[in-house]
Order: C-alpha cells, then structure tokens, then sequence
C-alpha cells in the first residue's frame, strides 16, 4: 500500500487551523490558565484534527522545560507502589508534566543508571523511592542539578524534599497492636533490609516495641522474604512447621503478610485463632482476603497526590525551599489478628 506523504505539521498549521495566533497556540499549552476555554477548545480540535506532536526535545535543546518529570520505583510487579504511582502521575498531570516511570527490581546499582538514562532524556526533575541510594547516585544529582524528592519515607533530616510517612512508627504501631492483643510468641517476616530503608526502620521500630515489653523474637522465627507473595508463603510454610512455632506474625508489607495467610490456611492452621498475621500498608485488595488482614495503613494516595502537587510546584519556583511533609499512619484491624485466648 502506497503511504501518503505529508509534510511536517507545525504550530503555525495548528495556529491556522484555529484561527489564533501561534504565540496563543504556545501559551495553550505552556499555561493553559492564561488562555480563554473557548480558544483552549478551537486549538484542541485543530491538535487533533491535523495530528500535532509537540517537540519537547527541541525545546529543551533551548533552555524551557521538557514538561517530564521521572520517577524511579523498585518495583512494578506489584500492589505496593502502584497507587502512589497513579496519585503521583494524575497530580503532576494536572500541573502539565508527564510522568516517565523506570524500575530497579530493588538494585541501586541499577538505579543509578536508570537516574541517568532519565537525565539523557532531560526530565525537569527525579522522584526516588526511599532516601536509601549510592554515593554515585546523590553524586550525580548533585552534579546535574536535577530537583530531587524522595516519595514513600518521611525523615526531618533528608538531605533532599520528602514526602512520605513515617517507616519506624509504622512498624512500632504493627507491634504494639500484637503485644496489646497479648502475644508474646511473636515471628517476624521481613524483607532483607540493606539497601531498602523503608523495611529497615520497620522491623527496628518493631523490635523496639517487642524489647520494650520484654519479648526476645528469636532467629529462627526472623526468616527474610522478597516482595513475593510465593516466596512469603514459603517462608511461612518453614516456620510454621518447626517444633516450636510462633502464635502471630508480623509481616514488612501486606505482599509478605498474604503469603502467611495463604500459608497458614495451606496447612490447616486457622486464622486468628490459632495464629494471628500483621502487615503493614493497607494496599488495595487487603481488605477483601478471607479474613481481611490486619495492618497499619500507610496513606499510599495521599502521598502521590502530595508528592506530586509540591514537586510540580518546586520545579517551577525561582525560591526551591527545601519541604519535607509527613502523611499519618493508622491501625486497621481486621480479621487476621485477635486477643490471646
């Protein structure tokens, strides 16, 4: 099939097609707020009708923005960041930024480059999981001058804007629910925590609680697990089959805490009853487990949104104050957990 050839439409065919100015068609799109919703409306149509493409890259070639912003995320594999990616992406859409997403699967090497290979596509600014990162990776952003937030950890001696909640509260609050219900015989399911500082001042928030009350959670009942519902599961299936087995257990994530529940129920062991199981999140799809699980909520769509609004609002100010915004936690119980009987 022979392909038509057309010429490169510019701004000043889409200026044409509306019947404004090409300077009305640039302020359009670079601040909407300035343009009457009647005109935003007729160059909408001829954006449409002719197929125009903005080019971000020449533009940034002369010194304006890109209108992208990049995040860089652990994982997409699962529920864990997936609503503060969304909240995140709508708020900066609204600002008129476009979100780039790349992942590490938890390797902060990898980060590093992916931080890079965002750089080369000239993002107006970089959002990272957590403060954990490599020397070379601050180095970096130091060197470029890339507006930097950390989403997800909340901490008043970040070196860089935060927004995020505070990790070891969150963990305190999961252990001191279980030491209240009674337990003293209490396991620990976490993910490995170098590298992953969320994870880290949990499990060390949750074993100041158990110190605290005098409980001692011994080796055996600490086994790590990835962000895995499978390998949760596993993990639990040993430990539930020791000679001497804990009578709750407190998870690092809802992901690790469903595998304990699909764990427990695989070997007849009833939940709360017989064993109680804690996580820590409230992701989506916690609630509706047989019985619902119990945890900590950590404000996932109050963070992005958050995240999202100040970053736009940071990239663009002449004054960038350094901000750091702590979201609340909140107990959610459920049926995973329950009073010693």
């Amino acid at each position: 099939m022979k392909i038509k050839q057309r010429s490169k439409i510019d701004i000043i065919a889409v200026a044409n097609a509306a019947k404004v100015s090409a300077s009305t068609v640039s302020r359009s799109f670079n601040h909407p707020d300035l343009v009457n919703p009647a005109t935003r409306k007729k160059i909408d149509r001829a954006v449409k009708k002719l197929g125009y493409i903005r080019n971000r890259a020449a533009q940034s070639m002369h010194g304006r923005r890109s209108g992208t912003i990049g995040l860089v995320v652990p994982t997409i594999n699962h529920a864990i960041f997936a609503e503060v990616i969304q909240a995140f992406s709508d708020a900066i859409d609204q600002e008129g930024f476009t979100l780039l997403i790349a992942s590490h699967g938890y390797d902060l090497d990898r980060e590093y480059e992916m931080i890079r290979k965002l750089m080369e596509h000239r993002v107006d600014g970089l959002a990272l999981i957590g403060l954990d990162h490599t020397q070379e990776t601050f180095r970096l952003l130091e060197q470029q001058d890339v507006p930097t937030l950390a989403i997800w950890t909340h901490d008043q001696d970040s070196p860089i804007p935060c927004v995020g909640a505070d990790n070891l509260e969150a963990g305190r609050m999961a252990a001191r629910h279980l030491v209240g219900l009674g337990h003293r015989e209490i396991g620990l399911i976490f993910p490995a925590t170098q590298n992953n500082d969320r994870a880290r001042q949990r499990k060390a928030g949750a074993l100041e609680v158990f110190q605290s009350a005098g409980i001692s959670v011994p080796e055996e009942w600490q086994p790590e697990a990835p962000y895995s519902i499978a390998q949760a599961k596993q993990m639990t299936l040993d430990l539930l089959t020791q000679d001497q087995r804990p009578k709750a257990i407190l998870c690092g994530n809802d992901v690790i805490a469903q595998g304990a529940l699909f764990a427990a129920q695989r070997i007849g062991v009833q939940v709360p009853q017989d064993l109680s199981i804690m996580g820590i999140g409230d992701f989506k799809g916690s609630a509706d487990t047989e019985p619902g699980l119990s945890t900590v909520r950590i404000p996932a769509g109050r963070i992005g949104q958050m995240a999202g609004g100040h970053f736009s609002s940071y990239i663009t100010s002449e004054d960038r104050g350094l901000f750091r915004f702590k979201c609340n936690l909140s107990l959610v119980q459920r049926g995973t957990t329950a009073s010693v009987t």
